[in-house]
């Protein structure tokens, strides 16, 4: 192993001095891809021989506490960098053959590897041994799409593909017990300073911090191109028009058409049958106790899926998507459409796929949500928008940038 090691080092270093700008395009994008996989699998090994050394006690040996701080001093990184090789290391020998093989086979970053082992993790304690091999097989394929942020988030529905008849169970009682979390540790510290100023620190659960946010977003954005303000001071500043306008109710300024609110998606048998769970508007999901006390709630707005009573089509009458057609355009897109982007609502626009000007109509049938980048990334021509069988938005690239076109869309807001 020491000979071939050293034979793969002296390989690399004469890659450095390789004329990385006399290389064409294609055999650029390549040398990097091979590097990249190089490196998964050289990982793949330094792991191997991470848990034989942990395995071996070596570490107590030579006179370390643990494996953690032996390899923080040899290999020089952070002990807790230094933990989690130990932990995935150990993970990997134990259970977890597949992703061993998947990672020596560069076909997943060390990362991924270690998502895919703490999710397998999970799947094993709810739904056995069986549902985590399986588990592991799902994994490694979605490795091969996403990076390891969206692959965690994947990975909180695999029970869904590998064991559904515990699913329901296992969400829900991860969902109660988020909430129970949230509810702990719920705080607000006001310490008053000799000046008289106050210091601000706490911790919002999920349905506080939703009223906030849809409260104190409209009173943050700049007042101008040249507002010297930072962030923090705008935040600072639209906190305390806040308390000014609670103290007149009803003189909250509209945030994207509509007064600030708080958007709480379910469906009527959902709100009528008191089971399931509900969404905010930025993703995160409620309790049913709370949708369903946030729905008598007047000063909440239901956004109640499959009810009547609002016209989402407005036709050539309008151009701007403001109102309930702008909340459903919310409800269905989560988010800038645009592949790969993660921006939130409040941050996009609603973009024409037939622009006004050229005859589209105002309707959720013509319309994508796309953030402030994307829209004008849009605008150059050069992509195709429209919206696919299921009504939800796609985008076709350029040729030079794919020669075949294929549709493409964001994931990052898939629910399984």
């Amino acid at each position: 192993m020491l000979e071939e090691l050293a034979q793969a080092e002296a390989a690399v270093a004469d890659c450095l001095d390789a004329p990385t700008w006399a290389l064409p395009e294609h055999d650029l994008v390549a040398a990097l891809d091979a590097a990249h996989r190089l490196e998964r699998r050289l990982a793949a090994v330094r792991l191997a021989l991470v848990r034989e050394v942990d395995g071996r006690g070596t570490a107590v040996t030579q006179g370390a506490s643990s494996t953690a701080v032996w390899l923080r001093d040899r290999l020089r990184v952070n002990v807790s960098a230094a933990r989690r090789l130990v932990d995935l290391a150990g993970a990997l020998d134990a259970g977890a053959p597949g992703v061993r093989w998947a990672l020596a086979s560069g076909d997943i970053s060390v990362e991924q590897a270690g998502v895919i082992g703490e999710t397998v993790g999970a799947v094993h304690a709810a739904a056995g041994a069986e549902a985590a091999e399986k588990a592991v097989g799902v994994m490694v394929e979605w490795a091969g799409q996403f990076e390891p942020v969206l692959l965690r988030k994947l990975g909180t529905r695999i029970l869904d593909h590998v064991a559904p008849e515990v699913s329901e169970a296992a969400a829900r009682a991860a969902m109660e017990a988020e909430a129970r979390r949230a509810c702990r540790d719920r705080h607000v510290t006001l310490s008053e300073l000799r000046d008289g100023r106050l210091r601000q620190f706490g911790i919002l659960d999920g349905e506080a911090a939703g009223l906030l946010r849809a409260a104190i977003d409209p009173l943050t954005a700049p007042s101008g191109p040249d507002d010297p303000r930072s962030p923090g001071q705008r935040r600072h500043d639209a906190l305390a028009d806040l308390c000014r306008l609670a103290l007149r109710t009803g003189e909250l300024p509209e945030h994207g058409g509509d007064p600030a609110q708080l958007v709480v998606t379910t469906s009527f048998d959902t709100l009528a049958r008191r089971f399931d769970a509900g969404t905010l508007d930025t993703g995160l999901q409620l309790t049913p106790e709370t949708v369903r006390r946030l729905a008598c709630d007047a000063a909440i707005l239901p956004a109640v899926l499959g009810g009547t009573g609002q016209t989402l089509d407005v036709g050539r009458q309008r151009r701007l998507v403001t109102g309930p057609l702008r909340r459903a355009l919310v409800l269905r897109d989560q988010g800038c459409a645009f592949p790969g982007c993660d921006r939130p609502p409040r941050w996009c626009d609603a973009h024409h796929i037939q622009h006004w000007a050229d005859g589209g109509t105002t309707n959720l049938a013509n319309a994508v949500l796309l953030c402030g980048h994307h829209h004008r990334h849009v605008h150059r021509g050069e992509w195709a928008v429209r919206l696919g069988g299921d009504g939800h938005p796609e985008f076709i690239p350029p040729a030079w940038l794919d020669p075949n076109r294929l549709p493409r869309r964001n994931q990052y807001y898939r629910r399984t």
